[in-house]
């Protein structure tokens, strides 16, 4: 991987080279739309619906004298956020070196966990660029339904995940079919378990299909429904001091209310 670089410095060049990427096609706002970057950096994309993976990155033949020509062939998806991340994540391939200029590594001597890993965060951080995400984040108190309108290209589940990426002290919890799927921390050492008031809070959205606040001594739990026929998610935000990261408060929940 990358172990002689330090999160600091890979999240500084990666964001350095989302920001270089945006600016050359002249994206300034959200959402991003990942065609318009493949388009900038002339890459061809086409459907190919017979590949097994969701995308892959290519070099097309050209004729003599002129060099391989960059393509993506993505697999068909009725979900466009799916064909946004698919399309990134390849993207993301193309631009690895970038990322690895920047920090000074050569790219012909990184292997292929390590560029595997850059085309994923910069994948996540050109649907969600962290230099407009951190701003917009704040400003609304970080509601998910907010911020889905806003970076309508990326799923639910991007977003929430994007948040581990940046402060305050977070824990991000997504329900599937009420069981849990994922539950990630941006604080280091071992994630608490599910709380009781984590749980009162998601039960109130799985139930009433409504987004939900619950303040609980030091942490805010926000609760949004992610529901599709057949299919019931709900994606927790909590956030705690530090100081509770490794417990839960013993006081009962209060101010339960409609987000």
């Amino acid at each position: 991987m990358l172990p002689e670089i330090t999160p600091e410095d890979l999240s500084a060049s990666l964001d350095a080279v989302v920001a270089e990427v945006l600016g050359e096609s002249g994206i300034h706002r959200p959402p991003v739309d990942a065609l318009v970057i493949a388009r900038a950096l002339r890459i061809t994309v086409a459907i190919d619906s017979r590949q097994r993976g969701r995308g892959r990155y290519v070099r097309l033949r050209a004729s003599r004298g002129r060099a391989a020509r960059p393509a993506v062939l993505l697999r068909p998806d009725p979900r466009p956020e799916r064909l946004q991340w698919a399309l990134a994540h390849e993207l993301g391939e193309h631009l690895a070196h970038r990322v690895f200029v920047v920090l000074g590594i050569d790219p012909r001597e990184t292997g292929p966990e390590a560029r595997e890993r850059v085309a994923s965060h910069l994948a996540g951080r050109l649907l969600v660029p962290g230099l407009w995400f951190a701003a917009d984040g704040a400003a609304c108190a970080w509601d998910l339904s907010y911020l889905k309108a806003r970076y309508s290209t990326a799923s639910h589940e991007l977003i929430a995940r994007r948040m581990l990426e940046l402060p305050p002290p977070v824990i991000i919890t997504i329900f599937d079919h009420q069981q849990v799927s994922f539950r990630r921390s941006n604080v280091p050492g071992r994630v608490p378990p599910v709380s009781a008031a984590e749980l009162r809070c998601w039960q109130a959205v799985h139930q009433s299909a409504q987004p939900c606040r619950l303040s609980h001594m030091a942490w805010i739990i926000q609760g949004w429904p992610v529901h599709e026929d057949g299919w019931k998610r709900e994606v927790l935000r909590t956030e705690v001091q530090l100081e509770f990261v490794e417990g839960e408060p013993t006081a009962d929940a209060q101010e339960v209310d409609a987000a």
